[in-house]
């Protein structure tokens, strides 16, 4: 059984029917956001041990440091990308979002930059990697590296991943943590953003942080 590479084939119709039915973004951040509400007064993550250095490779294979993004909000999530299910829907989720802040906020918007971290660097090399993310978005950033540089920067992060399932007729699922993180300019942890409700909430709680 082949182990390293799931057919191309099958990621390319796994984002072709995701991007088949877009995700209706009616409600604008004003809506999601009344007058008169706040955003609490200090953010859910606020002094987590979550985030930190790393050194990783972007699609054109040149290294990539978490202090490249200082001055910036960063949004970090980690998958990969044979994933057929939770990965590509988590990840458009996250870019409908910042799309519909950055109509909304489009100054702040330009300080957040959106990065996503493979956890299966056996395949995803920087090309594929870049693909991918360009698939969502020109605005994020694909990473990869090798398997210590991956691990060393999924433990600052507290994401877990492991080999998982095998396929029929070769490949394999990756079993990790699916959790969009939000950082602030100085890569301190603010908050999770909440994919699973979609992108409105998405675009609420950037909202609610990038100032």
């Amino acid at each position: 059984m082949n182990h390293h590479a799931m057919p191309q084939s099958f990621r390319k119709a796994a984002l072709s029917l995701l991007f088949s039915f877009p995700l209706a973004l009616p409600l604008a951040l004003g809506a999601c956001s009344p007058q008169g509400s706040e955003a609490p007064a200090n953010p859910p993550l606020e002094g987590a041990d979550i985030g930190g250095s790393f050194e990783l490779v972007d699609k054109h294979g040149e290294t990539v440091r978490w202090s490249d993004f200082d001055g910036s909000y960063r949004v970090v999530y980690f998958g990969y990308t044979y994933c057929p299910d939770v990965c590509p829907t988590d990840v458009q989720r996250m870019m409908q979002g910042y799309r519909e802040f950055a109509k909304q906020q489009p100054e702040l918007a330009d300080q957040i930059r959106p990065i996503f971290i493979s956890v299966d660097p056996e395949r995803d090399t920087p090309q594929v990697v870049g693909e991918f993310a360009a698939a969502f978005s020109d605005r994020l950033i694909g990473l990869t590296g090798t398997p210590e540089q991956v691990k060393a920067a999924a433990d600052k992060f507290r994401v877990f991943y492991s080999h998982g399932e095998e396929m029929p007729g070769g490949g394999y699922l990756v079993n990790h943590s699916a959790i969009a993180y939000l950082f602030d300019k100085a890569g301190k942890p603010l908050a999770t953003l909440p994919t699973d409700q979609g992108p409105e909430a998405v675009a609420a709680e950037l909202a609610k942080w990038v100032n």
